[in-house]
């Protein structure tokens, strides 16, 4: 019989250290190896979006049950990120740990951003000319196209501050799923600890920016590029979103954490005095 030493959750302070020492590695790392990741983690968020619109598309159980089941479904996306092994935008705001104990420069942070958001869009948009080949759109006697379309409209007709404030709060769940998944010991934990933030983030209808990078592009493409304010809504609400995506990984979560875990940590703090 395993003692508890080893089946407990990690606590979280050691939570806290887990994700600072793991900034430091996402922050380093090969670009190579972190772009495949990425395009990997897009095209996983993309797969839960589907799996999403497949399962609202024509439900009768009202607007609450029909998206609680919605985002049971979405789940899949981060499942897979986590458990196959992939790199997401928005879990990685948590690297901004490591940058507040300067053990990384604010240019390695933002070099970890950059490649991971451009990996994650290519593995998005790969997976919307997939879908679209696919026929996916199709399905249900073209009602999850109709639902597609629906959803894309939706987030282009947000208004920016509402847009930037849903994703806020969208990464601050998005980055606890995360968090909550180094707690856990085996893949059973870790399944569990995203299910119940994820299906909440996508019940409620906050705004995450990579899932949006699938929904917009994937409505424009089915409405045939006809609609001009579907693509102006679409730059808005992804730009909007993006930035409260990063406010809300990085303050409302890491900040946080930070705070109450690692800011007197002299260990960290004083062995890279020379970075910013």
């Amino acid at each position: 019989m395993l003692s508890s030493a080893i089946t407990d959750a990690y606590t979280p302070r050691e939570i806290a250290d887990k994700v600072r020492a793991l900034g430091v590695a996402k922050a380093r790392g090969d670009a190579l190896t972190i772009l495949v990741l990425s395009v990997l983690a897009g095209a996983f968020i993309s797969l839960g979006a589907v799996f999403f619109m497949v399962v609202v598309t024509g439900t009768s159980l009202g607007f609450g049950a029909t998206r609680l089941l919605g985002g049971l479904a979405f789940s899949l996306g981060l499942v897979l990120v986590v458990v196959a092994g992939a790199e997401l935008f928005t879990g990685n705001n948590l690297v901004s740990m490591a940058w507040a104990s300067r053990l990384i420069t604010f240019p390695e942070l933002l070099r970890n951003w950059v490649l991971v958001y451009v990996g994650n869009v290519a593995g998005c948009i790969g997976t919307v000319v997939l879908v679209l080949a696919a026929g996916v759109d199709g399905f249900g006697g073209g009602a999850v196209g109709e639902t597609a379309k629906a959803i894309g409209e939706s987030k282009a007709m947000l208004d920016p501050l509402q847009a930037f404030a849903l994703g806020v709060l969208c990464n601050a769940l998005v980055c606890l799923a995360v968090w909550l998944t180094l707690g856990g010991r085996t893949v059973t934990d870790k399944i569990l600890a995203i299910i119940f933030p994820i299906t909440a983030f996508v019940t409620i209808g906050f705004e995450h920016s990579i899932a949006n990078w699938f929904f917009l592009p994937y409505a424009i493409a089915l409405d045939g590029f006809q609609s001009g304010y579907l693509v102006t809504g679409a730059v808005v609400n992804l730009v909007a979103v993006t930035l409260g995506n990063v406010l809300g990984g990085t303050l409302l979560v890491a900040g946080v954490y930070w705070l109450a875990y690692l800011r007197n940590d002299r260990a960290a703090n004083t062995s890279n005095t020379g970075q910013s």
